[in-house]
Parts: C-alpha cells; sequence; structure tokens
C-alpha cells in the first residue's frame, strides 16, 4: 500500500469514526464534538500559517468558520438571559477574527480565538461531568429503592 492510499484509508476510517460518534452523540456531546473540531482546524491552520502554506491555511480556516457558524446557528435564541446572547456576540467576534487572521497571517489571533475556545469547551465539558454524576446518583438510589 503506497503513502497515498494509506492516507486515503485513514481519512475514510476517521470519517465514519466520527458518523458513527454523532450517530449515537447526545446534543450536548455534539457541541463538544464541534468546539473540538474547531480548536483542531485552528490549530491547522496555524501551522499552515508558519509554514507558509496559504491554501491549506485558507481552508483550515475556512473550515473553523463553518463549525463555529454551526455554533451559533444551534444556540437557542429563545432561552431568556445574557447567556445566549453572549454567545451569539462571541461567536460573532470569532467569525470576524478569522477572517482577520487569514488576511493578516496573523498567528496571535488563531492563539487568541484558541484560547477563548478551550475555555467555553471547558464550561461545556464541566457540565457534562455534573450530569454524568446526577445520572450516576439516580441510578444508585433507584437500584437502592429497589
Amino acid at each position: 500500500m503506497n503513502m497515498a492510499s494509506m492516507q486515503s484509508a485513514l481519512k475514510q476510517y476517521k470519517q465514519v469514526g466520527v458518523q458513527s460518534g454523532i450517530e449515537s452523540a447526545s446534543p450536548h456531546r455534539i457541541i463538544q464534538m464541534l468546539m473540538h473540531g474547531a480548536l483542531e482546524k485552528i490549530s491547522i491552520a496555524k501551522g499552515h500559517m508558519e509554514r507558509g502554506e496559504i491554501a491549506e491555511k485558507g481552508s483550515a480556516i475556512g473550515g473553523a468558520m463553518s463549525i463555529i457558524d454551526g455554533l451559533r446557528a444551534s444556540l437557542d435564541k429563545s432561552v431568556e438571559g445574557d447567556l445566549v446572547q453572549n454567545l451569539d456576540g462571541l461567536y460573532e467576534y470569532m467569525g470576524l477574527r478569522l477572517l482577520e487572521a487569514n488576511l493578516n497571517n496573523d498567528v496571535a489571533i488563531l492563539d487568541e480565538l484558541s484560547g477563548l475556545l478551550l475555555e467555553i469547551k471547558q464550561g461545556w465539558d464541566a457540565i457534562a461531568q455534573e450530569v454524568s454524576q446526577m445520572e450516576a446518583e439516580q441510578t444508585k438510589t433507584v437500584s437502592g429503592a429497589i
């Protein structure tokens, strides 16, 4: 098997794995996966930017922008309070900054956006841990009552 065939097979394997993960994932887990994907795309764009690979950088930044647009579109704007509005504004800001990073080949902007997105993702990850703990406690309570 040559290198091109191996890379193609790995890409297909990864796509199947992602598809399987999405099909069985909760909405909360899908948001986590999207955030991870955006972070990965930003990191890839940074590498391409540092190596002067313009087309690949643009493609990776475009992918990050698409994911962030998807996160923004997934916000439930009917929910009252500041959280949704703040996230909407933050996602809009990230999209604009990605454009700026692309135009100016600015690695510092990519670092800034990675930090912001990582902070949001950590919040989501903490929610998942709390939900898992609550579900485990409920299972113990139900098991003990039987």
